[in-house]
């Protein structure tokens, strides 16, 4: 797999991109992304968006099960916020639980800047007949 390729796909992700966040690694059914929190990504309450991390983890994710090679598109995804984020740096890493023909399971864990753990996403994908092709 051309996970150069790959890296390149999500490095033109226009979401991620307006919300701060980066792919830091990427490789055969896993990825790994980041993001600096900033004034824009505190909710009313004076803590981080949850949206902010869901988007964080649904893009690692997204980066890993594209990395073998055929475009997948989420199917389900769920996330658990374990402990509330008032700042510094967050990091999702993804890896593969299992990968079928057509169905491929992942789970992001979400850490914060100290190590810890700050969310556990867990995301289904549907594998197309295609050589990312987007």
């Amino acid at each position: 797999m051309d996970n150069e390729k790959v890296s390149r796909i999500f490095s033109k992700d226009k979401f991620a991109l307006a919300s701060g966040i980066t792919l830091i690694s990427i490789g055969d059914g896993e990825a790994s992304a980041s993001v600096n929190v900033e004034e824009k990504h505190y909710n009313g309450v004076g803590i981080v968006q949850g949206g902010l991390i869901f988007t964080l983890a649904d893009f690692a994710f997204a980066a890993a099960s594209n990395s073998r090679g055929r475009t997948a598109v989420a199917v389900r995804c769920d996330i658990s916020y374990i402990k509330p984020v008032k700042g510094g740096t967050l990091t999702a890493s993804a890896k593969e639980v299992s990968c079928g023909n057509k169905i491929s399971n992942y789970r992001v864990k979400i850490n914060d800047g100290t190590g810890d753990l700050v969310a556990v996403f867990n995301g289904t994908a549907y594998r197309k007949d295609d050589n990312n092709g987007n």
